[in-house]
């Protein structure tokens, strides 16, 4: 008997006909059909249902789900059980859903990296939700500030700039934040000349440690104008054989010596191995860097040693802890419970702090290794010093 129109029958009938089996299976999926017997649900209830109620949605795309109220409460239901994912993303813009900021900007919070998090940033851009986004990075705790200025910044997008530069200029913003977005203002030419504006003002300006932030950034800039002005405006850091350091760019074509590399690792004025482990050298204290050549490739490496501040691996932020008897006690927060603080101290060791006599605690925004390693090294030392590091790996 067929199937009278506007019922649940009715509109399997259309999505099989349409599409067949993996429609069949999106409808028994969210209810639309009755599972017969034999038959199990997709994914056995989980997430895999899930995962084949997006795949059927992919091939419905085109759809006019407006004139279908029961498909378009099935395809509701999909986004409401994708929130929190990629799939949520995507559904979001195939779909053309309005009224998903809240999903699109909790995303994008979660997972900055993701490049799922850039589209759902450029997604609120269309909707004209720029000065609401701005409004939400201002009032966010740390944390999700980052987040949101760093999917921000993966956009590369010239409509982000006015975020970029609230992050870059306004007081109380992480060191990291303020260098993520000054990474992510370099990567379009409106964003770069922007940022060259606020550098060069005679009064206030872009401070330390943005400055080399900026200066690195810029000198590995594709628009040859950008580059020549960023020159002038923020000089490459010099090298202590008096020299400016070149970019990171010609830095990463350079080879060095890996021994020579060690012996710059332990020496007095690198000072590398007085926080950091390598093998069986050094102090644990910063972050161990026996692998780091496994996780990180030469640009970052660069990076992290010309401009600490901007990238402070989480967990290894210093930390500044007074206490009622006047005593100063710096260093990474080890560990917390509701009566104690542990304080790992550059040496290595850990003192440890009763709550009731800490009178002050304040999380530090510059990185604990210290600016400016690169003017008490010549750039053969960095080089090798680099060469060195990368042969740090994993066994």
């Amino acid at each position: 008997m067929r199937a009278t129109p506007g019922s649940g029958s009715s509109l399997l009938f259309d999505l099989v006909s349409r599409l067949g089996n993996l429609a069949l299976t999106f409808a028994i999926g969210l209810g639309l059909a009755p599972l017969t017997a034999g038959q199990t649900a997709p994914g056995g209830g989980g997430t895999g249902g899930s995962a084949s109620a997006v795949e059927a949605l992919r091939r419905l795309k085109g759809m006019d789900f407006e004139a279908n109220p029961a498909l378009k409460a099935a395809l509701m239901r999909v986004v409401d059980t994708t929130r929190g994912t990629p799939a949520f993303v995507e559904l979001v813009r195939d779909f053309e859903l309005k009224d998903q900021e809240e999903g699109l900007l909790d995303f994008a919070g979660q997972h900055p990296a993701d490049p799922a998090a850039a589209e759902a940033i450029r997604m609120i851009l269309e909707g004209g939700g720029l000065e609401s986004l701005r409004a939400q990075v201002r009032s966010a705790a740390i944390p999700r500030q980052e987040a949101w200025v760093q999917a921000a910044a993966n956009t590369a997008d010239p409509r982000v700039i006015p975020l970029l530069l609230d992050a870059v200029k306004a007081e109380g913003r992480s060191t990291t934040s303020r260098a993520v977005a000054i990474r992510g203002l370099a990567r379009t030419e409106a964003g770069a000349r922007e940022l060259l504006r606020y550098a060069a003002e005679p009064n206030g300006g872009l401070e330390e440690p943005g400055r080399t932030t900026a200066s690195l950034a810029l000198a590995q800039s594709r628009w040859p104008e950008v580059r020549s002005e960023a020159a002038k405006v923020l000089p490459a850091p010099k090298s202590a054989d008096g020299g400016e350091l070149p970019s990171v760019n010609e830095l990463i074509r350079l080879r060095g010596d890996a021994v020579r590399g060690a012996a710059v690792f332990q020496s007095e004025q690198a000072s590398c191995s007085k926080c950091h482990v390598a093998g069986r050298v050094g102090v644990d204290f910063g972050p161990a860097l026996s692998q780091i050549g496994t996780k990180l490739g030469r640009q970052a490496l660069y990076e992290s040693i010309l401009d600490p501040s901007s990238g402070i691996s989480f967990g290894y932020e210093g930390w500044s802890v007074e206490t009622r008897g006047g005593d100063e006690v710096f260093g990474i927060l080890a560990s917390e419970t509701d009566e104690e603080l542990a304080i790992k101290q550059q040496t290595g060791g850990v003192v440890r702090l009763k709550k009731s006599e800490v009178t002050r605690r304040e999380r530090q925004q510059l990185s604990i290794m210290p600016a400016g390693l690169a003017s008490v090294l010549s750039r053969q030392e960095l080089v090798d010093l680099v060469e060195y590091l990368t042969t740090l790996k994993a066994p």
